[in-house]
């Protein structure tokens, strides 16, 4: 097997993605202009059915014009879930606001119970993260903000394509709505092992025109990134399938080497930089969307419903092996109100996951996304730059620590999937 089974590494790539990189990459002069930003924004807005769409360069960059938008000041709560990605955090303490941690319930998403525990005063904002694509309990989380006149914000990093029909007085039921289409304002991301990527990229939407004056108003204050920024990310699909992920399928040691080779002389940017892991936001953002990566991210928004379909059918192929194991499987629920995308298929584990995983990468399968170990990952990051004190929220810590994400991406084919199957089974008696 030359290329391993990896969930991270640029996994949406295809043969036709590699090609456009390498093509960019020759075209300097077309990175920043601004007619293939101007489709992606008028594309986003035609499938959600949205009035709004403004891009960045990144998931943060965008919630960073969200909370400008929303006027967060100091000493504003905003409350959203642990068991996050520190680059949701960050954009919080920027604007020297607090962020609150809410735990999950069993489905890894936010839990109205916890959050209503947690409303204060102070509180200003709830961000709802769809955690792996599964639609969080947007019905219930709804009626809590309308209650308490707080702001709605959609984290729909994992999620783009999910879907939600939620038992609500402005909803008729059983209509489905996108999940970004149900808070006042909402922000994706386009990052490397995101539903679709362009390596980096993020989408602030909303149909609250008030809100998107002052989101535009935040984009056209940006500058473009640098252009060497700009081929690092072109770089990335470029190396990943030509060199990084055949090193890991000849030796797992020779393919951190060559990575860790690489983003130590920036030839490669790293998916989370190093400060953003103490609390602070990197030079590169916030951003405007350089036309390249919007390219880039286009050529994947054509495939978005192929790849949705695949994720759920791989998602579904492991509920199926799986089902009657020893495994927890979180996401495993009939549930006619969803319509989930499965960024990631998890499962929980009694006990320690490191041995599973050092197991699995001696045998060319690569496990270990990141998304494990701490209530904000990567695993890494300083908890208390966060303003994250542990028995905050037990269960998302529970969860952190017997987690296994297994991947559904294009590049997981059912042979593919069977492998990790027939790996875990030793494990799951």
């Amino acid at each position: 097997m030359l290329k391993p089974i990896s969930t991270a590494l640029s996994p949406n790539t295809e043969k036709d993605d590699v090609r456009l990189a390498c093509k960019l990459k020759l075209r300097p002069r077309f990175w920043k202009k601004r007619e293939a930003v101007e489709k992606l924004e008028r594309e986003f807005r035609e499938f959600l059915g949205i009035r709004y769409a403004f891009s960045f360069n990144s998931g943060r960059s965008a919630l960073m014009a969200i909370l400008d938008a929303l006027d967060i000041k100091e000493g504003d709560e905003v409350l959203l879930q642990a068991f996050t990605c520190n680059a949701a955090v960050n954009p919080i303490l920027k604007k020297r606001a607090r962020p609150v941690f809410v735990d999950v319930d069993d489905t890894i998403n936010m839990d109205p119970e916890d959050l209503k525990r947690k409303i204060t005063p102070k509180s200003r904002a709830v961000m709802i993260q769809h955690t792996f694509g599964w639609p969080a309990r947007i019905d219930k989380i709804l009626e809590i903000t309308e209650e308490n006149n707080l702001y709605l914000i959609e984290d729909c990093a994992h999620s783009l394509g999910a879907k939600y029909s939620p038992p609500h007085q402005n909803f008729g039921v059983g209509v489905k709505k996108f999940c970004g289409t149900f808070g006042d304002a909402t922000f994706f991301s386009l990052g490397r092992d995101k539903i679709i990527s362009s390596v980096f990229g993020g989408m602030a939407v909303t149909n609250d025109e008030r809100l998107a004056q002052k989101i535009k108003k935040f984009q056209d204050g940006l500058d473009f990134p640098s252009n060497f920024w700009v081929f690092q990310q072109l770089l990335h699909p470029i190396l990943t399938n030509f060199l990084i992920l055949p090193a890991y399928g000849l030796n797992q040691y020779l393919g951190r080497i060559i990575l860790g080779f690489f983003h130590k002389i920036s030839l490669l940017s790293k998916a989370v930089y190093k400060k953003e892991k103490k609390g602070e936001i990197p030079k590169y953002f916030p951003k405007k969307l350089p036309d390249a990566l919007a390219i880039l991210a286009l050529n994947q928004f054509r495939k978005l419903e192929k790849f949705n379909e695949h994720r759920r059918e791989i998602a579904e192929f492991y509920e199926k092996e799986l089902k009657n194991s020893r495994f927890v499987l979180p996401l495993s629920k009939e549930d006619k109100n969803r319509l989930p995308v499965f960024m990631r298929y998890p499962i929980l584990i009694e006990g320690e996951t490191n041995d599973i995983l050092k197991e699995g990468r001696k045998r060319k399968i690569y496990l270990d996304d990141g998304w494990r170990k701490s209530p904000i990952v990567p695993p890494d990051t300083n908890l208390q730059k966060m303003e994250y004190k542990i028995g905050d929220c037990p269960k998302a810590e529970k969860i952190a620590k017997s987690i296994i994400n297994l991947p559904t991406h294009i590049n997981i084919s059912k042979k593919r999937a069977q492998k990790i199957i027939n790996f875990l089974k030793i494990y799951a008696r």
